[in-house]
């Protein structure tokens, strides 16, 4: 059986929108800079040539990665999922840290489309791992290098 990875509707068009740039956009302009730099003549000496041909290689690969990326992604829309008082993939859950009160909120996505500074974490972090099927009121803990911290869940929305 395959294994499908989780994503976001969002995540899963952010890698269609990148798909797409590669394959119309650049694909066909490091195309042309190659028969360009050919045409300057021996292409062992030839800069140009050798820096297209590597932004080839680095483009093909994405346009692989990414496919398959999406080939195995288990895209999840959590709007169309009722809302509820559960953690699960995709909703945006609210939690306060019990040693301080600092509250914090955070999207739980798919790997690839996790960035901290748009407060966005990875279903596979530890954090979210001690969140998931967990309810508003319930208390989370996390194991960090520092000790145990605790979170209680303060509100859960599909947004």
């Amino acid at each position: 059986m395959l294994n499908r990875v989780p994503m976001t509707i969002e995540g899963a068009e952010a890698l269609r929108v990148e798909l797409e740039d590669l394959k119309k956009v650049q694909r066909p302009a490091v195309v042309q800079a190659i028969a360009e730099a050919r045409a300057h003549g021996d292409l062992k000496e030839n800069a140009e040539y050798h820096a297209a041909r590597e932004k080839q290689g680095f483009i093909e690969a994405r346009i692989r990665d990414i496919e398959s990326k999406l080939s195995f992604a288990q895209v999840i829309d959590v709007k169309s999922i009722d809302p509820m008082d559960k953690v699960i993939f995709g909703s945006t859950v609210s939690i306060i840290k019990l040693e301080n009160d600092e509250e914090v909120s955070y999207k739980i996505v798919g790997d690839d489309e996790a960035d901290v500074k748009l407060m966005k974490i990875s279903v596979n972090s530890p954090i979210a791992r001690a969140l998931i099927g967990k309810e508003v009121g319930d208390i989370a803990e996390v194991q960090t290098p520092s000790g145990t911290v605790e979170y209680e869940i303060d509100a859960v929305r599909h947004l």
